[in-house]
Formats: structure tokens, sequence, C-alpha cells
């Protein structure tokens, strides 16, 4: 296997091929990332200041660790535990590069290896060395990290094509170019290989809805893939003769206590006392006083917000309530005088409107000579005409000033409130929003960049920013953040995120918070301490690439990760698989095929085999899922079936063996 790429994602995705699947890596990375750690943003800064938080919480409380809210403590860390890119393992080879040029992919062992992935931030590096690998070996399986979703499908088809042309396979069970090295590598006899196709993912789309969810709820977990939906929820421990509902079925068992002595606060280290995932009836039965992650819901969402109708805005938001009051009240004189003329005239319905509106726009003749009455009414109207011409002038102006703006950024309204802030609008904090507006949520967004990439989808949403370094005093106020009822820390740099998270904490204590943190263990630290002065506040932090990486491995094992969700520190995933060829699944019942702790299926697609591209489909076809299937179904070779899976059980049910590592 060859990973390249350029930040956490990297480095994270070949350590959970070497440590979870057993592959022999080889990473290419740039100079800089061999040997020294990839730089944390701001981390002095951060650092000072969260020094002296822990400092005043710890004279406070007499502990720097007390009980709270569960949550992640994962950050975007470069590497996973016993997993340093600079000490490199047996099965890792390190090959440093400032470009990924056709000698470079050579070195790497392209022309030899069964898959790439290509991971680098900027998507025209990943196309370019894309092309050149397909060149270079027809027959690899390339993963591709690209942010356009649209470039994405036209590059997909295009490299799936060329490596049709060459004469490559295109399906599993074709024999690859022979290696050396561990027993059950790519070159060994009657071992199947990967196919030759082409997968795009994006670590936005991945890692989004679980930041979405967390945000709005705190306790929703969504995996949504082309219009399939499946949340999962958080359910606190049942009260004393009470009987938790199990949902569609038990996903995981959250710790059994949220001060873990053993200081790993959820992770696969935790031991007993830590979370379970995927357990058995027994295991539920047993579980009392932990609370559990069920499987609600499952539905099949339309499709996502169009992304070019909404600079022009509503009817309705061309004027203000006021100046709508004001017609309001025009249109009721004009009909109170249209009434009296009625009256006193003795005319018709229609005739007497007639009459008072050529008396409102003075185009009627002078009432001389006729009745008292009439010539009062006469003068009222006009009067009222008088009333009109500013008002008619106003609406005209604030309609051209609303046109005007509307492509220009919105400001949060006056009475806004229960919001949830967004800070950074870059590739993560665009997927975020698009999928909180989807949600119908508010959202204020915060940007201190004018031309950051997620402005013109608020633009287009008419989503409230505030411009400005959150940093500085006053922008945050701006957001209305002390009637907000979240707050996402998304940008790059940690001192941005640390110090808004702990300003908006001085501001409103019980505000839910969810921060992205590039370092593991400053992430795990500055959550303790955050739940140790909050205990009645919801933390979480969250790491992208640590949600991102199980997806982009399992595409480079052949198989399609629908989604991931985080159950505190760990990974839960969601795959679309072919029962044929796994001997734990083909010919066994659904109960049978449960796997405590690795794997469960949860739907069938009974849509024909040549109609499935993967689960991609699945928004076109939803009535080819059946769902809640009975656990003496019998699962057939042809059969495709949806299920989740622990990142060692996908392991084992690909047919790898997962080296062990203490803590993991």
């Amino acid at each position: 296997m060859v990973v390249a790429g350029d930040d956490a994602l990297a480095h994270r995705l070949a350590a959970e091929l070497r440590g979870v699947y057993g592959e022999q890596v080889t990473l290419v990375v740039p100079p800089a990332q061999r040997s020294v750690r990839p730089p944390v943003v701001g981390r002095t800064r951060a650092t000072a200041l969260f020094d002296r938080v822990s400092a005043a919480v710890n004279r406070a409380s007499g502990t720097g660790n007390g009980n709270g809210n569960g949550g992640n403590g994962g950050g975007d860390g470069a590497a996973l535990a016993g997993a340093r890119v600079g000490e490199p393992p047996g099965s890792e080879r390190v090959v440093e590069a400032a470009e990924l040029t056709e000698d470079v992919l050579g070195d790497a062992g392209v022309e030899r290896a069964a898959a790439l992935a290509l991971v680098y931030d900027d998507d025209e590096t990943n196309i370019r060395a894309a092309l050149t690998a397909r060149r270079l070996n027809p027959r690899i399986r390339l993963v591709l990290r690209l942010y356009n979703r649209r470039l994405g499908q036209h590059i997909e088809a295009l490299l799936d094509q060329a490596s049709a042309l060459a004469g490559a396979p295109l399906h599993a069970g074709a024999q690859g170019p022979g290696t050396s090295g561990d027993p059950g590598g790519p070159g060994d006899p009657g071992r199947d290989v990967y196919d030759a196709s082409t997968t795009v993912l994006s670590d936005a789309d991945t890692a989004a809805p679980a930041l979405a969810a967390t945000a709005v709820a705190g306790t929703s977990k969504v995996v949504q893939t082309d219009g399939l939906m499946l949340r999962a929820v958080e359910r606190p421990p049942p009260a004393p003769g009470e009987v938790a509902d199990p949902g569609l079925c038990t996903l995981a068992l959250l710790s059994a206590t949220a001060n873990d002595p053993a200081g790993a606060d959820g992770s696969e280290g935790s031991g007993s006392q830590g979370p379970q995932l995927l357990p058995d009836e027994g295991a539920v039965a047993g579980a009392t006083g932990r609370g559990t992650v069920v499987l609600e819901n499952v539905s099949y969402a339309g499709p996502e917000l169009s992304s070019g109708r909404g600079v022009v805005p509503s009817f309705g938001s061309l004027l203000s309530r006021r100046l709508r009051w004001s017609f309001a009240g025009l249109v009721a004189c004009v009909v109170g005088l249209a009434v009296a003329s009625m009256l006193v005239t003795g005319e018709r319905p229609l005739q007497a409107t007639y009459l008072t509106l050529l008396d409102l726009f003075a185009i009627n003749d002078p009432a001389i000579g006729e009745p008292l009455g009439r010539q009062i009414l006469q003068l009222c109207s006009g009067m009222v005409g008088l009333l009109l011409l500013p008002v008619l002038l106003a609406a005209v102006l604030e309609a051209l000033g609303t046109f005007r703006s509307g492509s220009a950024l919105r400001k949060p309204p006056r009475g806004l409130s229960g919001h949830v802030v967004l800070l950074g609008v870059g590739k993560i904090g665009t997927r975020v929003l698009a999928r909180l507006r989807e949600l119908h949520i508010p959202v204020v967004c915060v940007e201190a960049d004018p031309e950051a990439r997620g402005l013109a989808l608020a633009r287009r949403l008419r989503v409230p920013v505030v411009l400005g370094d959150v940093t500085q005093e006053g922008v945050l106020e701006a957001a209305k953040i002390r009637r907000a009822h979240a707050l996402l820390a998304l940008t790059s740099a940690d001192t941005t995120n640390l110090e808004a998270v702990l300003y908006a904490r001085s501001v409103q204590p019980d505000l839910r918070v969810v921060l992205r943190l590039y370092d593991d263990d400053f992430a795990t630290a500055v959550y303790r301490t955050l739940r140790a002065a909050h205990p009645g506040a919801l933390t979480r932090s969250r790491s992208v690439s640590h949600l991102a990486a199980p997806a982009f491995a399992g595409a480079m094992m052949g198989r399609q990760i629908l989604g991931a969700i985080p159950v505190e520190r760990r990974v839960l995933l969601f795959a679309a698989i072919d029962v044929g060829g796994h001997p734990q699944l083909e010919g066994r019942t659904v109960g049978e095929a449960f796997r405590a702790g690795s794997w469960r299926v949860l739907a069938l697609d009974t849509a024909p085999r040549g109609q499935r591209r993967a689960a991609s489909a699945a928004s076109s076809r939803g009535p080819s899922l059946v769902w809640d299937l009975p656990a003496t179904h019998v699962l057939k070779p042809e059969d495709r079936v949806v299920l989740a899976a622990t990142r060692r059980g996908l392991a084992e049910l690909l047919g790898r063996r997962p080296r062990r590592r203490a803590g993991t």
C-alpha cells in the first residue's frame, strides 16, 4: 500500500493500514514531516493560555480530572500510539519528496503496489498524481481525496475508463503483481487482490455529519450517503424499574464511568470500563448504569440544498415588517373610504372603489356641488394619497437595497437565539454549514478571512456572517454568543479554537462546545480540564482525520465505507459488502453472522446485481434496502449487505490478520 499526503490524514491512514489491516505501507510525505511532528498552528500561545486555565481549575477543584459528560478527546494528531512516522516499524517505508513526480511514484513502488491513496490537501496535486499512477500501473486501486464532488465524479469515471482500456480487471479476484514481504501480501498466490477501480472520497464529507449532529443535539449521530440516512442516538442509563428502548439495534455501550482511571477517556485502552461496540444481548442486559448508542431511525433523505438559487430574495424579504404594516394600514384606509363612499353616494361597490382610488391619486374632478359627505370623503382620500407617496418611495428604496445586498453577507438579526455559532468556514466548516442548514438549524458564521471558501455558500443560503478575528473583543458578541445553543470551533488554528471556547464558556458556562484540535495529547488535556471546569456542560473535541481515516483505509481494501460515527474515542463504521467470498457471512443466518464486538448485519440490498453501484444509488432505489432483518434470514452468496463494524472487525472480515499492539 502506498499513501501520499501532506497532513494528518496521511499519517493516520498509514497507521490504520499498518496497525489494523497488517499491510505493508510506503508513506510519501514532504521532507519536514518525517522526523518532525507536523506543526500545530499557534501551539505555544494555546498551551500557555490553556496552562493558565488548568491552574485556575486545579486551585478551585483540587484536581484537574473531574466528572462530567462523556466525550471524544481525539484531535487531529499526526500519528496513533506506537505509529510515529519518525520511528517507522519494519512494515513501513518512508519516502521524502517535496513534489509527487513520476520518479517519486516509481521510487515508492507504485508499479508493484496493490493500492495508492492520494490524500494531499490540494485537489490538483491528487488528480495529477492519479493520472500518472494510472499510466504507470493500470491495475492499481486508486483512492483520491477530492473536495470538489462534481469533479470527483468525472475523474473517477475517467480513471476507470483508462484502466479498462489498458486491460486491467475492474472486479475483485484478479491476480495482481507479486511483491515480497509478509505472508498474505498482494503477491501471494491464491489470494484475491483489489480491483483496479477508482474511489473518490472527501474527509470533509465524512466528518461533517458527526460534527453537525454533535452541535445540534449533543447525542445524535448521523450517517448520510447519497440519500440514505442512518440516525443513531445516545441514551442515558434507564432508571430503576425502567427498560431501555433498544431501537432497531444496540450499536454500543458507553463507558461505565466518565472519570476513566486509566486516563484513556473512552478509547480502546480503557479496558472493561470503556465503550463496547456492537455488544450482544447478554452484554446489553447486564450493562446496568451504562448509556447506550442505538440505531434509532433509517430514512431516505432528499437531495441536498440547491447551491445556485439562494441569491434572489423572496418577495416577503424585499420589504421590512414595518413597511409591510404601513401598506396594510393604507389598504385598510382605502377599503374604509370605499365603504363610506358607497354608503354616502349609494354607488355600487365597484364604482365606489373606483371613485375612491381616483380621489386617492388626485386624478378625479373636484366634488363641487356634491353632498357634504362626498366632499369630506374626497378630502380624506387626498390625505391618504399624500401618505401613500412616502410609503411607496420607501418601498422602492428598500427593495433596491435588498437586491443590492442579495449578494452581500447578512448580519445576525437582533432577536436571534438558540442558534449555532460556526467558527471557521473552510473546507470542513463549509460542509458542516451545509449539513446544519439541511437540518434547518439556525447558524451564524464567524470568519476572519473575507475570501474564505464557505462565504459563497453562506451568501447563497442567506446565513448571517460576522467577519472578524474571533480573538478580538466584540466579535463573538456580534454573533449573539450569549443566546447561542452551541459553538463549533473548526478553524485550523488550535489557539483560535481554544481561545474562542474559553471565552464563550466565560460568557455562557452552559454553552455546548465542539472544538477541533490538531494534537492528540493536547486535545485530551483540553477536554479533561474543560470537563472538570464545567461539569454541567457538554464538551466535545473532534478529529477530522480520526473520523476519515477508516473510510479511506476501507476504500483501499476494496470496500465502500458508507460512513463512521464516533463513540467516545472509538469509531464505528458502516460498510456495504458482498456476501460471496466471506465465509463468516455466506450461508449463515443473520443471527449466526453477528459477531459481538466485530460486525453486525443491518440491511439487505435486494436490487439486481447489475444495478448495484455500491450503495450510492440509494436515493433512487430506497425500497431495495430491507432493514430490520429477522435473525433467521439466510444470507446467500449473491446478496449484498450493509453492516456496522469495528475497525478490527472489518479488517478480519476482509480476510486480514490485524496486528496486535498494546493499547490499540
